[in-house]
């Protein structure tokens, strides 16, 4: 008796033993996986930014790669550096210039750049007034790009001159350095949409040279609105509700009337500073200022 019940005893030892070990397995498996969010210091850099949900993600896919990247070279396994060369598609106002510049900080954070500073261009930077001087310039942007990001904007204008113009050198010289010297320098071309639509449609084989593609979408009105909010923020000033439902009228009225031209963030930031201003006229006639009165933009204030 006593030895049967020595035997289930030891039997409830080794069930014990045994549940305690799946357990520890499973707090092994969990401990594998980081409970904190890895993406944490790229979503801050990005937090002020209004949308842009798929450069964030692609940002994301970078840094991962990166990181699992290093892990495998430190188990002999083998690995490459990725392409970053970037296109930018967007009307005026969706951003583009800002998002390059501030890539450019976060890939010297991650350690993809060298340096980490931004160069930008324009056609007038690349394009010579007779022959040879076009790759001469191109190269020199270039040089001084190096351990950074190259930005061009309006890139399809390179393009415009027909089969003569030097702007076909140009991209030329852009290409064979996107290749040589890849691991060296990020280039990012932007324009409007439907331009650079066509932009690449006459250079056969560019698109292909760009991994990451992305598409800077208009804002919505709330967006807009949010982003008035964060502008007025930033300079200490704030909207009143009366204020907030004019703008908020006006940016209906200027998305519906006027697509085309519409220039997203740009035309909200022309407005709140056109406001401060606005704000310092009407109150430089007060002897006294609240802080209240230095610090709401009223509806008087908005001229729309």
């Amino acid at each position: 008796m006593l030895e049967t019940q020595k035997v289930s005893q030891q039997s409830g030892r080794i069930n014990i033993v045994l549940q305690n070990k799946k357990s520890d397995d499973t707090h092994k498996i969990k401990d594998r996986y980081i409970t904190k969010n890895p993406f944490n210091h790229i979503d801050d850099k990005f937090s002020s930014f209004v949308g842009l949900s798929k450069l964030k993600q692609t940002v994301n896919e970078i840094y991962a790669t990166i990181i699992i990247n290093k892990k495998r070279q430190e188990m002999g396994l083998f690995s490459t550096k990725q392409v970053l060369h970037m296109l930018f598609k967007g009307n005026p106002g969706t951003g583009k210039t800002t998002v390059a510049r501030q890539l450019a900080k976060i890939y010297y954070d991650l350690d993809i750049l060298s340096k980490g500073h931004f160069i930008e261009a324009e056609r007038a930077d690349l394009v010579g007034e007779y022959i040879g001087q076009t790759a001469q310039k191109t190269r020199s942007i270039i040089q001084k790009a190096m351990g950074g990001i190259l930005f061009i904007d309006e890139a399809y204008s390179l393009a415009r001159g027909g089969e003569k113009d030097f702007g076909k050198e140009a991209i030329d010289t852009l290409v064979k350095h996107m290749e040589d010297k890849q691991n060296d320098f990020v280039l990012i071309l932007a324009g409007y949409p439907y331009e650079m639509e066509r932009f690449l449609d006459q250079n056969p084989g560019l698109q292909s040279r760009f991994p990451f593609i992305i598409d800077f979408k208009d804002y919505n009105i709330n967006q807009l609105m949010e982003i008035a909010r964060q502008m007025a923020s930033e300079r200490e000033y704030q909207l009143t509700k009366e204020a907030e439902w004019k703008l908020k009228s006006y940016l209906y009225k200027q998305k519906s009337e006027s697509i085309q031209n519409f220039s997203n963030a740009r035309c909200v930031r022309n407005i709140i500073e056109h406001a401060i201003r606005m704000q310092a006229v009407r109150l430089i006639y007060l002897d006294e200022c609240t802080t209240d009165d230095l610090i709401y933009l009223t509806e008087k204030d908005l001229n729309l």
